[in-house]
């Protein structure tokens, strides 16, 4: 059988068992083990596991539990909430100014934290309501919360940018280096959109007088309580930066520091630590397993050629090298909006980067571009975990639908910033440079 025709029987293997409602987890898994069975017989499975082994020792991987910790405890200790409560009071009598404040608070948080879900949902209990009793147009309110909290796949310390530079063999920190310009215009995008939009129309945004009655001193003071948590994501973000530490040892900083940030405020207790210690295996445990199967099958699929049976055909078309990655980027938008970005990387990336390097371009750019790439999955439909994050926690009359018609600006924005990326890389390459 020809590796054409073994490529097609995956992928419809693959297809048919995700519509079944199984994991992708056993999906990829089971279809590595069919293959191999069928291709070299029961002798070739240990192969399997060689290549599961050689995926997950990796030491960078332990960066993974570390950020993971440290946004759960900065989450849980109230930090988040406090930054956004500051910022509130900060915002003035700017048209639509909680909108604006919540936008650059999300982007303070993605600093801190780097994880989307826990971001979504605080922002929806705290800055959602707030935006509704100020009688905020509601599709900005929601689509400002969505699109904000999503920032935490963009920029650093952000999973997705971990999850690449292991899957890709690229460095974690030139992918954090690199993702700074493009994560910044993007926040820049939207802080414009809101501005302009209730600048047009100040019905959508009225201005609210609240804490407007205290004084400086006052409003400074509700900045002391952030001077730790930003400090300690400063001198994680710039030990890798600096050279001082990789990204495994940062990491740990930054628990350690958001362990002490914790306790300064006298909420480092027990039941702290053991519910964010949960939270914490049950990511990792989540990212693991779609690592052992992603990485099984592809293992299998390049054994039997396939690897290079797609970079030749990808290389094949009638294409220039930068529409070859318009390709790419068309078939990881498509991916996104039925599975998770963690599969997306942990299948396409192994193939698609190779033909990345062959073709020229850099591969942190690359990387760049399918972080943003994410954004747009995130909020698009009919996946779109952003809206599902911020449906657990809003009121009960704000439906999907409305969350998805919210997001439709914000995902027009990213696709300008999709773009801009694309065609001008040294946004993105300049601060690795």
């Amino acid at each position: 059988m020809d590796i054409g025709t073994i490529t097609l029987l995956m992928g419809a293997a693959i297809v048919l068992l995700m519509m079944l409602g199984v994991h992708l987890v056993f999906v990829t898994g089971s279809v590595a083990v069919v293959t191999v069975l069928l291709t070299f017989g029961p002798n070739a499975l240990p192969l399997i596991a060689s290549r599961i082994y050689s995926t997950v020792d990796n030491y960078a991987l332990v960066s993974v539990p570390m950020f993971v910790m440290m946004a759960g405890i900065l989450e849980r200790a109230g930090v988040a909430r406090d930054l956004y409560d500051a910022m509130h009071v900060w915002s003035g009598k700017l048209r639509g100014g909680v909108a604006l404040q919540t936008m650059i608070a999300a982007v303070i948080m993605a600093a801190m934290t780097g994880i989307v879900g826990g971001e979504i949902m605080l922002l929806g209990m705290v800055a959602l309501p707030q935006m509704f009793r100020l009688n905020y147009d509601r599709k900005l309110a929601i689509g400002t919360i969505c699109a904000g909290g999503a920032l935490g796949t963009m920029i650093p310390p952000s999973l997705v940018l971990i999850i690449f530079g292991l899957t890709a063999s690229v460095s974690i920190g030139d992918l954090f280096l690199a993702s700074i310009g493009p994560g910044l215009l993007l926040a820049a995008l939207y802080l414009a959109y809101i501005w302009v939009r209730c600048w047009l129309n100040p019905e959508l945004g009225p201005v609210s007088n609240e804490g407007q009655n205290l004084s400086l001193a006052e409003k400074i003071a509700l900045l002391r309580g952030l001077v730790l948590p930003v400090g300690v994501a400063a001198l994680v973000l710039g030990s890798i930066y600096g050279g001082v530490a990789s990204v495994s040892e940062a990491a740990a900083v930054g628990v350690a520091g958001a362990m002490i940030c914790a306790a300064v405020r006298n909420a480092l207790t027990v039941e702290l630590m053991v519910a964010v210690l949960r939270q914490t295996m049950r990511i990792c445990g989540t990212i693991l397993w779609l690592t052992f199967g992603a990485s099984a099958l592809i293992g299998v699929y390049g054994l039997i050629g396939g690897t290079k049976f797609v970079a030749g055909l990808m290389a094949g078309l009638p294409l220039s090298p930068l529409g070859i990655i318009m390709v790419m980027m068309l078939i990881v938008f498509v991916l996104g909006t039925v599975m998770d970005w963690i599969g997306i990387c942990l299948l396409t990336m192994p193939i698609f980067v190779p033909l990345v390097n062959e073709l020229g371009f850099d591969p942190v750019w690359f990387g760049v571009l399918f972080c943003l790439n994410v954004q747009i999955a995130y909020l698009s439909p009919p996946f779109g975990p952003a809206a599902f994050f911020l449906k657990s926690v809003a009121p009960p009359d704000v439906t999907l639908q409305e969350i998805f018609a919210a997001m439709m600006p914000f995902i027009a924005l990213q696709i300008v910033a999709l773009g801009v990326l694309l065609f001008w890389p040294p946004l993105a390459l300049w601060l690795v440079g």
